[in-house]
């Protein structure tokens, strides 16, 4: 049963979202308010739909016990005077879902597919604790709210308080709020990546976590079926290249704090590709040629590169392991360069591997056959 608590937490959460758009090149930043120090309404609320939300999850104990442990190493990064203003604590919420969101009294709420993709790794489980936590610590609940009060005045008039529950009757629901609104979403979700970034290498999580696990649900689908100047979440293309800078920042630090990495609380970095978007030309009468560009971090030995061919949007739904397909392409490489490009050649009749079928995506896979990466192919002509 899904409650009216968990829909408005969710609102103005951090979470995965299948909605997302890429930045324009160029654009402005997003002045994003500062909370005013009287401003309680974030908390008023939250406590307000904590039973409901309380009763809907479960302490994350037993097989979520990493989790827990790595959520608490997290936290005590915190300053202490920040830190002492939340009630910390993790709770699995047990509907299958691949997502993530925090509560403004600094309960994170991990949905149990996403707690089941993270299993016992707790550096995985560090990528997605460290950024709810930053956006518990900065208060975006409340920067959110402040922020669509702005824009429901005009863009420069007063900001007015009310529930944010409650609908309001002077919000403008147009195009240009709703692209305003859309960019400053974003820009707060790689603004909390970026602190979570910091956090882990403190923490002694190995800040590669962080695309590692971007790519996993990138892998699943997740946040690339619907890309919308609207999105309040970046697509995964978008983090990657807005955070390039970041995980650099990151992994010095990091590598300053921990200098044996195998001894760090998260263990060694994973192995992470990096899979551009794939190009596709016909170079003779009856050939068609694919290009995937990659690049690759920590990796000892070879990955395997998969054209994978699929009916309708069965690729979407391949799992974490990537079984052989007689309808498949695949490639070995020691992605060794600093930018690998992959070329499968096919020929006219291959186009279409199989009638109702065509090439949809490229996976990369590690030795034991679990997806890294995934990257879309443009629509191969008729």
């Amino acid at each position: 049963m899904e409650a009216n608590a968990a829909k408005q937490i969710r609102s103005f959460a951090i979470g995965f979202g299948l909605l997302c758009a890429v930045s324009v090149t160029g654009q402005q930043s997003v002045d994003i308010p500062e909370v005013p120090p009287a401003f309680k309404l974030d908390v008023e609320s939250a406590a307000r739909l904590r039973p409901q939300l309380m009763a809907q999850s479960t302490a994350a104990s037993g097989r979520y016990a990493t989790g827990s442990l790595v959520f608490s190493r997290l936290v005590e990064q915190v300053l202490a005077e920040s830190r002492s203003k939340f009630a910390w604590q993790l709770r699995i919420v047990d509907d299958d879902q691949l997502n993530a969101y925090s509560s403004p009294d600094g309960t994170v709420y991990v949905e149990s597919g996403l707690a089941r993709l993270a299993g016992p790794s707790s550096g995985l489980w560090a990528a997605l604790l460290s950024h709810e936590i930053a956006h518990v610590v900065r208060r975006d609940w409340a920067r959110r709210y402040l922020y669509q009060k702005y824009l429901e005045n005009g863009g420069g008039a007063g900001i007015v308080l009310g529930d944010p529950s409650l609908p309001s009757g002077s919000w403008q629901d147009s195009e240009k709020a709703s692209a305003d609104l859309g960019r400053f979403g974003r820009q707060m979700e790689l603004e909390a990546d970026r602190e979570g970034l910091m956090m882990m290498a403190h923490a002694g999580y190995h800040p590669d976590f962080v695309p590692a696990l971007h790519h996993l649900l990138h892998a699943r689908g997740l946040g690339t079926n619907t890309r919308s100047i609207y999105a309040m979440h970046p697509c995964w293309e978008e983090r990657d290249h807005e955070l390039s800078r970041a995980y650099i920042a990151a992994s010095i630090e990091f590598a300053r704090r921990w200098p044996e990495w195998y001894a760090s609380p998260g263990g060694n970095p994973p192995v992470v590709v990096f899979a551009e978007e794939p190009t596709v030309r016909k170079t003779g009468e009856k050939e068609w040629q694919i290009r995937v560009p990659m690049r690759c971090q920590n990796l000892a030995g070879a990955v395997e590169v998969v054209l994978s061919a699929s009916r309708g949007t069965a690729a979407r739904e391949r799992p974490a392991y990537l079984p052989e397909s007689d309808t498949d392409t695949r490639q070995l490489t020691g992605c060794t360069s600093p930018r690998t490009t992959i070329t499968f050649t096919l020929a006219d009749t291959s186009v279409r591997p199989k009638p109702g079928a065509q090439w949809t995506d490229v996976y990369v896979l590690d030795a034991w056959g679990s997806v890294l990466a995934r990257a879309e192919l443009p629509k191969l002509p008729h």
